[in-house]
């Protein structure tokens, strides 16, 4: 108890904590006439003092002003340092004694720890004036006949709420949630971003931009939002349909994975029926109606992709995934690009750098290579020099360059299992060459022209007309349902930092990928051996 009086710089009178719990009068009885010291106490004790008279001993000098407490500090210097604290750790400090507990209670610590833990800006009793960073989206959202001056009407009442209510009963309540998700929405998954947004915490589902324009930036549409109704009390709201926000539910399934569930499905529904929530659903998906696309199997897909999603009714299951980790030397930046992906259109896939190899992973998918997938792998081993223009428009001759490749990593894989243990690396990267051509290897600084051959598809034809290198890579492909999958070989083209292209031989398909440039919080792993795991994870409930 003396331990603890000394840190409050109170005595056992003056309010310590621990002395002020309810007893009844044979406890109290009993507690007064027990020492006020145990024996470790009194060790520590005994040893102070000893070096106390050691140091008096050695030295003439007046003895060391006395230890200052920091219940001495002013108030204000104190809000000032446990301001600086994580939020977490302001509980405990709440415990130590009542003037601790007192001075937390001051908003001013909370507000900041709002703001720099998790960005919360927003000023609660000015949100007439600034409003909260989305308020016109969610104002359109809840009903897009309400007018913007009416829109703190359909806002919480914040006049009476605390941050100290925000930071424990919203953000750090929810803080696992955080960052993104996939779905599981059987092959197709999808990319959700957690998010604070003002004082909401938002679920953005990201869309691809409207095929094919694959250098249009990202779309993106609320599923379900968290904020506070009342001090004490986190309210979930789906967001799913056009109706507005309804009851809605959460729940942390285990670390990384938590599910949605909508209590009010019948907000999801439409007056016209199914026929109006397809041709709804097409337009927000593919920037269509139906009578605009003219190739039979894409309609099939289309109508196949929204009955299998639709069912959910936004009651799902959502896995955490990591943003890929980056090197100096890796061959770009990697991160999410937006891909074509013939009558399938957009999806979003993951560039990520593992040594010798590259790999491209499906983050979203189709139902025949499903979302989760390595759809791309590239041999960052074995670069191969494009022809010039004119030979490259001939698609045998650019098939031929890429088999050569391709039989040159067979032979190289059976050297390497046939030989022994001896220590030796791998060596420099090989290049395939064009015959008649062996000076001249493109360079990053050096960009050639570069044209896709004839007769291969493409979804975009506004592709670049330069490239600054090239690899051998394979590509996934498989039947309806994943069946019988293979890899096939093909050409990664690098165009600039922000897209890349892939030929596929076996199809004469040409995909364009571009790079998702936005900026997502909460998203890196915690090393790299997390990021593997993850990338396993989510291809192993595919396969």
């Amino acid at each position: 108890m003396a331990v603890c009086a000394r840190l409050c710089g109170v005595g056992p009178s003056r309010g310590c904590r621990r002395r002020q719990q309810r007893r009844d009068p044979a406890e109290t009885a009993a507690a007064d006439s027990e020492p006020d010291t145990d024996l470790e106490e009194e060790r520590i004790e005994a040893g102070a003092a000893e070096l106390c008279s050691e140091w008096s001993g050695r030295s003439s000098s007046p003895s060391p002003p006395p230890r200052c407490s920091l219940l001495e500090l002013p108030p204000e210097l104190l809000v000032e340092i446990f301001a600086s604290l994580p939020g977490t750790d302001l509980p405990s400090l709440a415990q130590v004694c009542t003037k601790f507990c007192r001075i937390l209670h001051n908003d001013t610590i909370w507000r900041r720890r709002c703001r720099e833990e998790y960005g919360v800006c927003e000023n609660l009793r000015k949100l007439e004036i600034t409003g909260v960073s989305c308020r016109d989206v969610y104002a359109k959202r809840i009903n897009p006949r309400v007018k913007s001056g009416r829109f703190m009407k359909i806002l919480p009442d914040y006049e009476h709420m605390e941050y100290r209510d925000v930071y424990t009963c919203l953000l750090h309540r929810y803080r696992h949630i955080l960052g993104l998700w996939q779905p599981d929405i059987g092959p197709y998954g999808g990319l959700l971003n957690v998010v604070v947004d003002g004082l909401f915490i938002i679920g953005w589902m990201y869309l691809p931009p409207h095929d094919p324009h694959v250098d249009d930036p990202m779309r993106f549409k609320p599923l379900f939002r968290i904020h506070l109704m009342e001090r004490k009390s986190a309210t979930v709201e789906c967001m799913y349909g056009h109706r507005g926000p309804h009851n809605g539910h959460i729940q942390i399934v285990k670390k990384d994975e938590f599910s949605t569930k909508c209590n009010q499905t019948e907000y999801h529904r439409m007056s016209g029926g199914r026929q109006e929530e397809f041709r709804t659903w097409l337009r927000e998906e593919w920037g269509r109606t139906l009578e605009d696309i003219f190739h039979e199997h894409m309609q099939e897909l289309i109508l196949m992709k929204f009955i299998y999603t639709s069912q959910y009714d936004n009651c799902l299951t959502y896995r955490r995934i990591y943003l890929p980790p980056s090197h100096p030397d890796d061959l770009i930046r990697p991160g999410l690009f937006k891909g074509t992906y013939g009558s399938h259109g957009l999806e979003i896939v993951m560039l990520s750098f593992h040594g010798k190899h590259a790999r491209v992973t499906k983050i979203t998918g189709d139902p025949n290579i499903p979302a989760g997938q390595q759809t791309v792998e590239i041999d960052l081993m074995h670069r191969i020099q494009l022809p010039n223009v004119e030979n490259l428009c001939n698609f045998n001759e650019l098939s031929r360059i890429v088999l050569e490749a391709q039989e040159q990593v067979r032979q190289e894989q059976q050297r390497q299992e046939d030989r022994t243990e001896d220590g030796e690396g791998s060596g420099p990267p090989t290049e395939v060459r064009e015959p008649g051509n062996e000076g001249a290897a493109p360079s990053k600084e050096e960009p050639v022209q570069f044209v896709l051959p004839v007769g291969v598809s493409s979804r975009n034809e506004n592709y670049p007309r330069t490239c600054r290198m090239c690899f051998y890579g394979t590509g996934l492909i498989a039947g309806h349902g994943f069946t019988s999958p293979e890899r096939t070989p093909g050409v990664f083209i690098l165009f600039d930092e922000d897209r890349f292209g892939f030929i596929w031989l076996e199809l004469k398909s040409f995909s364009l990928y571009s790079r998702v440039q936005a900026t997502f919080r909460n998203a890196d792993a915690p090393s790299p051996q997390a990021f593997e795991e993850m990338l396993n994870n989510i291809q192993s409930l595919t396969s």
